[in-house]
């Protein structure tokens, strides 16, 4: 079933990392913001490393995230998806970057999980390496579905943004 991507970018011009998921799921979409699904370890993980409380409400997290100097977005604006499956993606339309690189000073930019990784190297790399200088950081998925990283282990690793943001 074809999807459109129905929410804006969190950002600010303070914004130093953007993280780019690869697109909402069912429950995101549904409730019209970043990874509502409870199973999603995004905010766990981001409120462990950057020793924050973590954020309940849609206005907290975008406070949390603008305060930590933190962009959030997804690489595909539109695709074919059956549910929430990153595996069952077709067609995929990325998104337009410009905007914000415009707007924010992002040094880097990182991915959240492998689908992401794989839109950005096929459709944004040329442009986030213009705008950032960097490559793109591919780091393990926040989602229930990789469930073989424990929450821990997706800390240690995600735990790199935080030299970024010093």
């Amino acid at each position: 079933m074809s999807q459109t991507h129905s929410f804006k970018p969190i950002f600010d011009k303070n914004s130093k990392i953007l993280i780019l998921g690869s697109f909402p799921s069912v429950i995101s979409r549904k409730f019209g913001f970043y990874y509502t699904n409870p199973q999603n370890r995004f905010w766990r993980v981001l409120a462990g490393i950057l020793n924050a409380p973590l954020p309940a409400s849609t206005d907290e997290k975008i406070k949390f995230l603008l305060s930590h100097h933190i962009a959030i977005y997804d690489a595909a604006i539109s695709c074919e998806i059956e549910g929430s499956s990153d595996a069952k993606m077709s067609k995929i339309m990325p998104v337009n970057l410009k905007p914000l690189f415009k707007e924010a000073k992002i040094k880097q930019v990182y991915a959240n999980g492998g689908k992401a990784y794989e839109i950005c190297k096929k459709y944004l790399e040329n442009e986030i390496i213009k705008a950032t200088k960097n490559e793109i950081i591919k780091l393990p998925s926040t989602s229930p579905a990789n469930a073989k990283f424990s929450l821990e282990k997706l800390a240690n690793e995600w735990s790199m943004i935080v030299r970024m943001l010093a």
